[in-house]
C-alpha cells in the first residue's frame, strides 16, 4: 500500500507556503471554509491522478505569483514534484520530468465531496463525468477510448456550425464516433456490472433494511459500430440544424434505481445518502480489487453532510485504507493526526 507521507505547496491557491507531515493512516485538517484545506486535497490528486478535481492551472495559481509547486512524498520513497510557470505544467519523479503524469505512476483515489452526495439527483452531464473518472480509474482504455472520442466528436460538431457542411466532410468523424463510441458503451456496461453486483448488499449494510438499489444505463445498450454508423449518418440534417451531434454516449446517462423506480423522486434524503455511501465504499473495492492497491481516500469536508450513524459506517468501513479528511469541527471517532490551519 502506497501512502502520502507529505505535502509542500507553494504559491497553490491560498497557500503561500506549506507543509504537512502525514505519518499516520489518518490525517484530519480541521480549518474554517476558505482556509485552504481542499486545496490541501487538491494537491494530493494531482500528484496521484495527473489532474485536478478542482480547476485548471490558472486557476491554481496564487494571485500576484508567477507559479506555483506542488511536493508529494510516497511511502515507496517517491516524491511527486508538480511546477506550473503560467504557461505550461510539468511533473518530476525522482529527478526525471515530464508534461503529464505518466500513466505508471498513478495512483488509485476515493474522492468524496459533499457535492456527490447530490449525485443522484444531479444532471446527466454530472453523472457522467463521475462515471467516467471512476472508470478510467479501473479501465486504462477506457480513457484512451474516451479521450479520442471527444476529440473526433469536437472536430465534428465544429464542421456542424458550417452551413454548408456536407455528408462526405463528416465520414471520417462518423467512423471514429462510432469505433470508440460502441467500445465506451461496453466498457461502461462492464463497470456497471460490477457496481450492480456489490450496489445492494453495500446498501443493506448502512440502512439495515431490505431495500434494493441497482443503476441503469440510459440510453441503446446494444449498438454495433455499424448500428452507431447508421444512425450518426440518418442523423445527418438534424445534427446539422442542430450545429452539434445530437445522438452519441456523450449524451447517455445513469439512473439510480431504488426498489424499482427511479430513485430520483422515490428514495428519500436519508436513503439517497445510503446511496452515495455505498457507492464510495464500491469504488474503493473494485479500485483495490481490479488494481490490486489499496486506494488513497480524500474526504473532503463530508462529515457535517451525515449524521451519527453515516459518519460511523463511513470511519469504519476506510478504516484500513489511508484516509486524508478535512473539516471545519474536530471530528469524534477518528483517530490520527490533526492538522489545524
Amino acid at each position: 500500500m502506497n501512502k502520502v507521507l507529505g505535502v509542500k505547496l507553494k504559491n497553490f491557491r491560498c497557500h503561500e507556503d506549506f507543509a504537512l507531515e502525514c505519518p499516520q493512516s489518518t490525517t484530519m485538517i480541521v480549518g474554517e471554509n476558505g482556509s485552504g484545506k481542499t486545496s490541501i486535497l487538491e494537491a494530493i490528486y494531482l500528484a496521484l491522478r495527473g489532474k485536478s478535481f478542482k480547476g485548471v492551472d490558472r486557476e491554481i495559481l496564487r494571485r500576484g505569483a508567477d507559479f506555483y509547486r506542488a511536493e508529494v512524498l510516497l511511502s515507496d520513497a517517491q516524491s511527486v514534484v508538480i511546477r506550473f510557470d503560467g504557461q505550461k505544467k510539468s511533473f518530476e519523479i525522482d529527478d526525471k520530468k515530464s508534461l503529464r503524469l505518466p500513466k505508471k505512476n498513478r495512483y488509485p483515489v476515493v474522492l468524496f465531496e459533499p457535492d456527490d452526495l447530490h449525485l443522484v439527483g444531479s444532471s446527466p452531464s454530472r453523472r457522467r463525468d463521475y462515471f467516467d473518472e471512476f472508470f478510467k480509474q479501473i479501465d486504462a482504455n477506457y480513457g484512451v477510448a474516451l479521450s479520442r472520442y471527444t476529440k473526433a466528436l469536437k472536430q465534428r460538431n465544429d464542421l456542424l456550425k458550417d452551413e454548408g457542411v456536407s455528408r462526405d466532410a463528416l465520414f471520417s468523424w462518423n467512423v471514429l464516433l462510432a469505433h470508440y463510441g460502441a467500445e465506451i458503451l461496453q466498457r461502461r456496461l462492464n463497470g456497471l456490472e460490477k457496481i450492480n453486483a456489490l450496489l445492494t448488499d453495500n446498501y443493506r449494510g448502512i440502512a439495515k433494511n431490505e431495500d434494493v438499489c441497482s443503476l441503469d444505463y440510459l440510453g441503446e445498450k446494444e449498438l454495433s459500430e455499424n448500428r452507431y454508423m447508421e444512425i450518426l449518418e440518418r442523423n445527418f440534417e438534424r445534427d446539422a440544424l442542430l450545429g452539434y451531434t445530437s445522438f452519441g454516449v456523450h449524451r447517455d446517462d445513469f439512473e439510480f434505481v431504488f426498489n424499482g423506480e427511479k430513485a430520483d423522486g422515490s428514495a428519500s434524503r436519508g436513503e439517497i445518502r445510503s446511496i452515495v455511501l455505498a457507492l464510495k465504499f464500491i469504488e474503493a473495492e473494485v479500485l483495490e480489487k481490479e488494481l490490486a492497491k489499496k486506494p488513497v481516500v480524500l474526504l473532503d469536508d463530508i462529515f457535517s453532510e451525515l449524521d451519527d450513524m453515516r459518519q460511523q459506517h463511513l470511519i469504519e468501513n476506510f478504516k484500513d485504507y489511508q484516509m486524508i479528511v478535512t473539516s471545519t469541527n474536530a471530528l469524534r471517532g477518528i483517530e490520527g493526526e490533526l492538522l489545524s490551519l
